[in-house]
């Protein structure tokens, strides 16, 4: 017999530790903060256990309420997307992909236009993806980084999972060699914490520790190095609008393989399908396209 937790409790949870606050959450669920934190508290009782710490002006997740939420919002970004499914007119042609906010927001999102000019009559809907998160049975498609070993799919690969460091211009402009780069200016990645010894290896430079602030996804260390806040390790695709932009800047030309690789994942049957076959032709064309030049500051050699 399946065991549930006070539906309403788990529900104002996941949306106070996605959004980051009670407020947030409790228009998302058209109640008051106050309510949502009523029911937070409820939900801690039964459970035994503290999901969050009540700071000032902001909540921390515990390390239960990290895991809680990782596992709760692809549940629930699976029930809306499948509830959408079961609603939809016959005549709708829905694409359902798999994707990581990171991965969506910083390259997937600002190429979708394209895709929707060459398929207007294809509703494309996002739900949460990632390295952690299983292969949904209501997904057209996924996107992960990887080996390329996930079985019982089709795995293409898309990009290199390159690594290189990127700041502001105005950091970059004091980096002349990767020993100019200091342990506490470089900002961490807490599910990728080989990515700066991985490169500093490369560049001959070991014994420097990464010593920076973590964060919990690529995108938010990216937006601390956009913010000033320091170095952060970029890989591609994630790096690659803001290099050409000039929002950041490469200090060292050095570029060093993570190990993995970006893929396209999906069943086998799935291409007969013809929305899948659009998407994935489209993709494949967009991946393959080169990265706009980008500009860089310093040095064009890393070199001790």
């Amino acid at each position: 017999m399946r065991r549930l937790l006070f539906l309403n409790g788990i529900k104002a949870f996941e949306a106070a530790a996605r959004t980051g606050s009670f407020a947030a959450a409790g228009l998302e669920l058209s109640v008051s903060a106050a309510a949502v934190s009523r029911m937070v508290h409820l939900l801690e009782e039964r459970l035994g256990v503290a999901l969050f710490e009540r700071k000032a002006n902001r909540l921390v997740l515990t390390q239960a309420g990290r895991a809680y939420q990782g596992g709760l919002t692809p549940i629930f970004d699976a029930l809306a997307s499948l509830t959408a499914q079961v609603t939809a007119p016959a005549s709708v042609r829905v694409l359902t992909i798999g994707v990581g906010h990171t991965f969506a927001m910083r390259w997937l999102i600002p190429r979708l236009s394209e895709f929707r000019s060459e398929e207007p009559d294809i509703e494309v809907r996002f739900t949460t993806g990632g390295a952690a998160v299983p292969f949904g049975e209501d997904w057209s498609c996924g996107i992960k980084l990887g080996t390329g070993d996930w079985p019982g799919l089709v795995a293409e690969p898309l990009f290199a999972g390159d690594l290189t460091p990127v700041c502001v211009p105005r950091l970059a402009g004091g980096l002349k060699r990767p020993a100019d780069l200091k342990g506490p200016s470089l900002i961490r990645v807490a599910h990728s914490p080989e990515d700066w010894p991985i490169w500093l290896k490369a560049a001959g430079t070991a014994r420097i520790n990464a010593r920076g602030p973590e964060f919990q996804f690529y995108g938010q260390a990216l937006q601390a190095a956009a913010d000033g806040l320091g170095i952060a390790m970029g890989i591609r695709p994630y790096i690659d609008d803001d290099l050409a932009a000039g929002r950041l800047v490469a200090p060292f030309d050095l570029s060093v393989p993570k190990g993995m690789r970006w893929y396209l994942l999906y069943r086998s049957f799935q291409t007969e399908q013809r929305d899948f076959a659009a998407f994935r032709r489209w993709i494949m064309r967009a991946a393959s396209e080169p990265a706009a030049r980008p500009r860089k500051i310093g040095r064009a050699a890393a070199r001790n």
